[in-house]
This record gives C-alpha cells, structure tokens and sequence, in this order.
C-alpha cells in the first residue's frame, strides 16, 4: 500500500513540476501614443520553438482562440475599444492535434488594439490575456495579466527624439587597405533610407561623406549596404528603398599618407516612421586606424547584397541596351555593314566553317571593343562616382546638352565624326591576317559608324551613370551584343542575306525617329536639375508640353508633312511608317490631358509629379474649398505663394510670414514640414481639404511652411554657426528651420503644427501627425480663439 501511494505521490509530483515549468508563451505589453487621447495597446507573444500560439478568429470544434479580456467598468469609464485587435502575420494549415484547418504563429505574434482614453487622470491599464498553446503532442490553456503604463508628458518635456544610432569600426585588409563599416541601429517601426534613392521628389537618401582635403586616402569602389526594403510608397508615387532594426555601410579604403591616424567622415540621413519624419540629421565619426581588427578575408556579405539589390536594375540596363543595338544596327551608317561584311568573310575564307569562324571572332572583337568602353568609363570615373554625378544639378545640365547635340545629329543638323586619320590608320591595320587584322576590322566598324552609333552610346552611358556600379559595362555588353549577332548568324546562314530589305530611304528615318527620342529624353534630365533647385522653370504643364510638341511634329514626319535635309523624296508612305505614325499620334493625344491634370500613368516616371506644376487641378481649373484668401493672384504679398492644391495663402520664410500676420492681425500658423515627408502629404491630402478645416487655413491664420529638409544653399549673410553641432556652420534652409524647430519646440518630427500670436507665444499646445479632421480642426479653432 504504501508503494502505491509513493506511485501516486510521485506522479503526482511530476505533474506540479511540469505545470511550472510549461509556459510557453511570454508576454510582454506596450504603448504607443498616436495623439492625446488615442494609443495602441501592443501586446507581445514570445513562443517557444515547436509550440503554437491560436489566432483569435478560429473555427468553432477547434483550439480555444486568444482572448482580450477588460474590465467592463474600467472600459466604459476609463477608455473605449477602437475597433477589434489587430494581428501579425500568422500561418493557416492543417492541425494534426485538431484535424482541422487552423491559424496559429509561430516564434512571435503581435496583437494591436486601438483605444480612445475618456478619463486624463488614467495612468494604469490591466488587461487579461486568455489563450492555448499546443505542441505536437500537448496542449495547455493558461491566462495572463498585461500591464500597461500611460507616460504623461510634462509640458516642458522634450519631444526630441533619436531613434538611429550609428557606431563605426574599421578592418584591416593589409597593404594600407581598410574596410571601414558604419552601422545604423534603428528603434523599432522606425527606417532610414537607401542611397539609391536618388530621385529629388523622393525621400533624402542616406549619404556617407569623407574628409580629405590632403589627399591622405582613396576610396576603392563604392559604398555598399546591407540588403534593403523595396517597395512602392503611394506618398511619393515611386518605389523607393529603406532599412529597418538595422543598416550597414561598408566602404573600402586605400591609405596614401602612413602617417595617417584617424578616417573621419559623416553621415547625413534622415529617419521616419509610419506616422512622422525627422529633419535631415547629420553624424560625424572619427575612426582611428589603430582600433582596426584584422580581416584575412574580405567579408562580401555586403557584395552579395548588393549584387542582388542591383541585379533587377543592371537586367534592365542590358535589356535597354540590347534594344538600342538593334535600333543602331538600323542605321544608314551600320545597316549596310551587314551584307559587305559577311560577303567579304564568306569570300576570302578557305571553306564555309572558316568564313562562319571568322565571322563570329569578328563579332566578338566588337563586343570587347564597346566592353572596354564601358570599362574605361567605369575605371576613370569610379563604380559609383557617376552615379553621385548623375545626381548632381551641373552633371543634368550637362547631360542635357550632351542628348541635345547627339538629337540634333540624328535629325541631320551635322555630324559626329570621329578623326579620318583614325579611320585610315584602324583602316591599314585591317589588311593584316589572322585575328589581329579581324580585330582591327571591327575597330574600323566602330569608328566608321560612329555618326550614328555614337549617340545611341553616349546616351547610354549617360543613363548608366544613373546607375552606377558595372551598369556602363552591363550597357556596352548589351549593346554590343546586338550589333555582333546578325554578323554571326548571316555568316552561318549567308542565304538569310537575300531576305534583308534593300537600304534606302527608311534607314534615314529610323535614325531621326531615334533623335526625336533622344530629344525627349534630354528633357528629364533637364527637369531633374529644376526639380533639385525648386526653380519651377520646368513644370508639369510645360514638360507635358514639350513633350506633345515633339512628338506631334513626330507624327508628322512620319506622315510625310515634314521633310529634313538627309531624306529622299516621299512618293508613299509603307504600312510600317503608317502604322508607327499612328501609334505616335495616338501617344500625342494620350499626354494632352495631362495639361489638364490627368496623371499619365504610362510616362509617370518621366514628367515633373502632379503638385509640381501651375495648377495642380488642371489648367484653367479653380477648384478649391471655402473662400479664396486671394482671388487675385498678381496681387500676393511679399514672399507669399498659393500652396497647390488648396490655394492656401503661405509663406516659406518666417519673417516675411511673421510680419504679413501682424499687418492683418492674423494668427500664425508655422507647418513645420518636409518635400520628402510622407506624413506631411498625407496631412495636406486628407486633411487640410476637409471644408471647415480649409476655410480657417484660407481666411483665419497665415501659414508659413518651413521645409527642414530644403537643400538650397542660403546666403552668405544668412550663414551662421550651428548652436547644435559645434565647430559647424549652417549652410542649407533646411538646416536653418531644423535647427529653430528643435531649439525653440524641443521637437525635431515632421509634420509639426504650431499656432502663436504676434509675440511669438503659443496660443495652443502645438500638435504632430493624425488623420483625425476633427481632433485637428478642435485644435485650430481653440487656438484661433485664443487670439481673439
């Protein structure tokens, strides 16, 4: 009896200790503020490997569903449930424990529920969590108390916040080479964004920057990066790239001067979240070269990365380049290449294997030869220098030009030629035999067509250079590749020469349809320069109507109304012609509305975007809410512009704004904003337009929008020194407006609303981000109040 009884006790025993020791899921609660009465309760899973945790929407026969249990009372008295919670991403499949189909996770789970808090004094929310985890072969049901802890702010409480923070280490490769890696940890739900990220009307791509003025070092190769996010954001109308929980910069050093002690460098970037952005911020480093580790191998983690992150964009670089071989190969100079070529290998050679093998050795000295172009272009410039220069105002500008000239050459205007001694000294070496003198062939190919290919070529590189890295080279490979392969394969089937159509006439106009293209295109690198200055010279409207005008004058060349010095007579136009005219002027017609406001869909990566432009409605289109603040435009005050779409009267210089308020005896309202903040759009798109809301914005405050993150150099009597960064001057607008906001509000996010009087006093608590109309209409209206 009495072994029985230890049995028992045992068994007993050993179930008390396992009903401790399973608590497979740890919870953790926390509470995110999204404006003064509103917060997310954040509920944190943490489950143990090969345990599931059960969604809260399950099947009735099933597992028993997560549960959020409140205090009736406390819900009623103290704060409201907005909405049901929300979840992670989970998994549904088939559950051997349940026989049935189940939704679970996996390692982690997040629920989300949105409150509304009724009683200011709440400091403390219970919450009960019921819940079942399973295993493959056990179950258990257990519940758990969450606490959540409302922070008050104090009024002078800081609101700056600092959600990245960078730290520096360096490698030593040997032979004075150094790998230097800049790693950026970021708080949670918060990002920064890549470098490539390159366009002006998207979001402020992080940048590393060097200090050698003496030349003690050189950089080898580009920067790379840790492998990044990409997807399409609707605020900037562009996919673009960013990081989150962490991001790595490697950048590779040769030192020049042994005596060199410490690399120092700086980081300029700026970090948002799904809510606000921060104003442009910079870091500076000092990486002493004496803290080096020792790297046997270079780690190319970071290589791998970075050739996949471009890999997409280096296929469409080939692709381009690919196409516009062939569009060379129908050109007046290279077209009639083809049948003299092949005829003279298939002649002279031996047997027709020998006339096939020398055809193809000749292809392929033409792709080395446009392959080393790109290489040397890659190699004087740097991988990545022509991608910084791309994205400079002078290098556009220049590039401008540069497809200018190579479209007016295509259109015959004049042509690009190389020197003739070139051409006759490339040309004497050809007699030579064997490869050496199929090689000098091929140079002789390049040179001689280089009216008709140069263009096509210095047109991509240009956009290469857009890419950096190996796209040059990815380009001439491409391009290359085009021009060889009829060579190659008329050499092997020599009969396919009698299909080729005659040159003549149409070879001429293939080549002015492409100057036509190029002139095209020239105007988006035009327009990228006008966009980076804010000059407005260049708008919506305006490219939209350039554009139109050339391809309208297009389609009439290719309808025969226009003539140009190199075509022969017209007598009929051929199916082909007709039927590219056609698509050309249903193209034309396709833009028109685009002066009206249409977005354009299918060229939405070339024009200016929609707020950039005369009228963001539309030409001749008044659209608006509430009464006008100026009904004559010609009538402005000093300093004011019309903020589109709205038509809200606005100023981006504070005094100015200032002293108009003063002299309508106006409140000011100050918008810190952001031309790369998405909030900020989302405000001014959702928000601002509601009537009432528009109406205080157009007749009762002046606005003055400060963009922190304005690039424009300020004057030189406006520059100062930075009572932020010592030892530094302020040398951007927006630097100048980041710099007042977190001095003066304690706060560095975007958007940021403040309301004051005319001594420069608040009237209001100023207010950040939220979608909520009402809630930021009750603001605005307590604060103009306040003034009267």
């Amino acid at each position: 009896m009495k072994k029985i009884l230890a049995v028992v006790l045992l068994i007993f025993s050993m179930q008390v200790l396992f009903a401790q020791v399973l608590e497979p899921v740890k919870w953790n609660g926390k509470i995110e503020k999204i404006s003064d009465t509103e917060y997310n309760l954040i509920y944190e899973a943490t489950i143990e490997d090969h345990w599931h945790l059960y969604s809260q929407n399950l099947p009735e026969g099933g597992a028993i569903p997560t549960e959020f249990i409140y205090n009736e009372n406390v819900v009623s008295k103290d704060f409201e449930l907005i909405g049901k919670a929300t979840e992670s991403e989970s998994t549904t499949k088939f559950d051997k424990v349940f026989e049935m189909e189940m939704t679970y996770f996996d390692y982690e789970a997040t629920f989300t529920q949105k409150i509304k808090v009724l009683n200011p004094e709440l400091s403390t929310i219970e919450v009960e969590v019921s819940y079942q985890a399973c295993d493959d072969a056990k179950c258990i049901f257990q519940s758990k108390t969450v606490d959540f802890q409302i922070k008050k702010e104090t009024k002078n409480e800081s609101k700056i916040l600092d959600p990245v923070k960078w730290t520096s280490s360096v490698y030593t490769l040997g032979k004075n080479e150094y790998e230097i890696e800049y790693t950026a940890v970021l708080d949670d739900k918060w990002h920064i964004y890549s470098q490539d990220n390159t366009d002006p009307m998207g979001p402020i791509a992080t940048e590393i920057k060097f200090k050698n003025e003496n030349k003690d070092f050189e950089l080898v190769g580009g920067l790379r990066e840790s492998k990044s996010i990409e997807k399409f954001e609707k605020a900037f109308d562009m996919v673009v790239k960013y990081f989150t929980n962490q991001a790595v910069f490697t950048q590779k050093i040769k030192v020049l001067n042994t005596d060199l002690k410490t690399i120092e460098s700086e980081a300029y970037f700026q970090a948002c979240d799904d809510e606000k952005c921060l104003a442009p911020a910079f870091v500076e480093f000092k990486t002493n070269l004496k803290d080096a580790k020792t790297r046997i191998a270079v780690d190319n983690t970071n290589s791998i990365d970075e050739t996949n992150r471009n890999s997409k964009g280096l296929w469409s670089i080939f692709f381009i380049a690919f196409l516009s071989g062939f569009a060379a190969l129908l050109t007046p100079c290279v077209f009639p290449m083809i049948p003299m070529t092949v005829s003279f290998f298939t002649k002279q050679s031996k047997s027709k294997a020998a006339g096939i093998k020398n055809a193809i050795i000749y292809g392929l000295c033409i792709i080395v030869i446009y392959v080393l172009l790109g290489t040397a272009v890659t190699g004087i410039f740097g991988a990545d220098a022509l991608n910084a220069l791309a994205t400079n105002v002078w290098f556009n500008l220049i590039f401008f030009l540069l497809l200018v000239v190579f479209a007016f050459s295509f259109l015959g205007a004049f042509e690009i030629m190389l020197p003739n001694s070139w051409a006759n000294k490339v040309d004497s070496q050809a007699n030579r035999g064997g490869m050496v003198g199929i090689f000098f062939m091929a140079l002789a190919l390049a040179i001689v067509s280089f009216s008709c290919t140069g263009p096509i070529v210095g047109t991509l590189l240009v956009e290469a250079a857009s890419k950096g890295g190996l796209a040059p080279i990815i380009g001439m490979l491409g391009f290359s590749m085009a021009i060889a392969l009829p060579f190659a394969l008329f050499a092997a089937f020599p009969g396919w020469l009698n299909s080729l159509p005659k040159s003549g006439g149409w070879l001429n106009t293939v080549k002015v349809v492409l100057g036509f293209l190029e002139l095209a295109l020239a105007f988006k690198f035009l327009s990228q320069a006008d966009l980076v200055l804010q000059m407005h010279l260049l708008e919506r409207e305006v490219f939209i109507a350039i554009w139109i005008a050339i391809f309208g004058t297009l389609a009439l060349y290719l309808f025969g109304k226009i003539q140009l010095p190199h075509d022969s007579p017209l007598t009929h136009i051929s199916v082909g012609r007709l039927s590219l005219g056609l698509v050309v002027l249903s193209f034309t017609i396709y833009m028109i509305p685009g002066l009206w406001g249409a977005p354009l869909n299918l060229i939405s990566a070339f024009p200016p975007p929609l707020d950039y432009s005369e009228s963001p409605y539309g030409v001749g289109n008044s659209k608006g809410g509430g009464s006008s603040a100026s009904s004559d435009h010609s009538d402005l005050p000093e300093g004011a512009h019309l903020l589109a779409p709205h038509d809200i009267l606005a100023f981006n210089d504070y005094d100015l704004g200032l002293a108009y308020a003063k002299k309508v005896n106006k409140p000011v309202m100050i918008d810190f904003t952001g031309w790369a903040c998405v909030n900020c759009r989302k405000m001014e798109q959702n928000v601002w337009p509601k009537p009432n809301i528009l109406n205080a914005l157009k007749n009762d405050v002046v606005l003055i929008s400060l963009y922190v993150d304005d690039k424009r150099l300020l004057e030189e009597d406006e520059v100062v020194d930075s009572k932020l960064r010592e030892g530094k001057k302020l040398k951007y607008i927006g630097q100048k407006w980041s710099e007042f906001q977190t001095i003066k509000y304690k706060s560095n996010t975007q958007p940021y609303y403040v309301l004051m009087d005319h001594n420069e006093e608040n009237l209001i608590e100023p207010v950040a981000f939220t979608l909520d109309a009402n809630e930021y209409y009750n603001w605005l209206k307590t604060g103009i109040d306040n003034f009267k």
